[in-house]
């Protein structure tokens, strides 16, 4: 993982590249907030939708993640941090969301984007990283809900898996 400093919603700064362990994180291109229209034409566009119950899956599969020794779980979106913030704590998620509204990460990765609206947004994706080394991407992800079981039966047979000599 590259070094890239990330805000993170509960007011830390985040550095994936000097995390141990088993970390997940999962993209997404932008939450609505309730009240608020979306970008025009955003239900046309593919994958666009889901980003809600793509969170809130991973919020209610949190603790098996746990179990299965995920040590940090983040979501990520180029969205600012006060704008996540609200999402964050509507969602009741137990877990912080990333912030890289300046697109460093994404560079540094050159992963997937697409654009609306003014706004570079990010596919939707899932990295599974040890020790600040990715070891697995879930992409493309779809249907969204079903991201975060997706990544409970990877890791699950994951560790039914004789360890490798090194």
């Amino acid at each position: 993982m590259p070094s890239v400093p990330l805000a993170a919603t509960d007011g830390t700064l985040v550095d994936l590249s000097s995390l141990a362990g088993l970390v997940v994180v999962y993209a997404y291109p932008r939450t609505g907030k309730p009240g608020v229209e979306n970008p025009a034409g955003w239900d046309l566009i593919p994958g666009a939708r889901g980003c809600t119950p793509q969170s809130c899956a991973f919020r209610d599969h949190f603790a098996e993640l746990k179990g299965l020794g995920v040590e940090r779980l983040f979501g990520l979106s180029t969205q600012d941090p006060s704008y996540q913030r609200e999402a964050a704590e509507r969602l009741h998620l137990p877990f912080p969301i990333l912030s890289d509204e300046h697109l460093r990460l994404t560079a540094a990765l050159r992963l997937p984007t697409f654009q609306t609206s003014g706004m570079t947004l990010l596919k939707r994706f899932t990295l599974v990283i040890r020790d600040a080394q990715i070891e697995h991407v879930f992409y493309p992800v779809f249907p969204p809900d079903q991201n975060a079981g997706d990544v409970v039966a990877w890791l699950a047979a994951e560790a039914e898996q004789p360890k490798r000599a090194t």
